[in-house]
């Protein structure tokens, strides 16, 4: 018997050497401790996957293009994703049958960024929920981490915003824009406009501004009448 027992705590005592040597310093019956498994990494993958890519908030539908912030696939007033929609001078929230210096409520106003304020913000005030303007910052990322292409969709021109994070894509259509009773540049250019107003003055706000083979950030008169496609968190 005492051979036999002392066989048994060799054993013992080798099993701890070899366990030492291959590095297993935890019990076996430890089972909550475990390293995840390359499945659990699977699982998470999928489920990240899995998150929608598109939606609707009050009635309007946005793409998840992979940036900061939704986009919608309409601009206000349209009823497609290649309908010009309305035009609204910065910081007003209805449309009008001219667009002047004189009727702007917002010129030469002292404002500061107008993103989600109903009393300026087109977006917020005529499709609610989380709806606002773009700011600068959104619209520029929207140039940097997208592929532009100009194309033709139901008949109208403009540029198709292609995401280069997840694939997904925007229409935007060439608009043009409005001053005074006229419009100008439909089907050729457009503005759409951001909810920054222009630091130097109180006179222009930026906008996204767009026709074949160029598009970038820039700056225009708050009284002309620019299309508004609207972001969301």
């Amino acid at each position: 018997m005492k051979k036999l027992l002392n066989y048994k705590v060799l054993f013992a005592a080798l099993f701890v050497v070899v366990c030492a040597v291959v590095g297993i310093t935890e019990s076996v019956s430890a089972a909550g401790d475990f390293p995840a498994t390359s499945s659990d990494a699977a699982e998470e993958t999928i489920a990240t996957a899995s998150q929608p890519t598109t939606g609707s908030i009050a009635g309007h539908d946005w793409v998840d293009l992979g940036l900061s912030v939704k986009w919608a696939t309409c601009n206000v007033g349209a009823s497609s994703p290649s309908d010009y929609g309305n035009y609204y001078a910065w910081g007003e929230t209805t449309t009008k049958q001219e667009y002047t210096e004189e009727n702007c409520k917002t010129y030469n106003k002292n404002l500061s960024d107008i993103a989600g304020d109903p009393q300026y913000d087109a977006a917020c005030a005529n499709w609610g929920g989380s709806w606002r303007l773009p700011t600068k910052t959104e619209m520029q990322e929207l140039i940097d981490k997208c592929a532009w292409t100009w194309t033709t969709q139901d008949g109208h021109n403009g540029y198709k915003v292609t995401s280069k994070i997840n694939g997904n894509s925007i229409f935007l259509p060439a608009a043009g824009w409005r001053i005074r009773s006229s419009s100008y540049g439909v089907g050729e250019w457009c503005g759409y406009w951001s909810s920054t107003p222009l630091d130097s003055d109180t006179q222009d706000a930026y906008d996204l501004y767009f026709l074949d083979g160029i598009y970038n950030l820039t700056w225009d008169y708050r009284l002309r009448g620019h299309c508004v496609r609207p972001v969301t968190k």
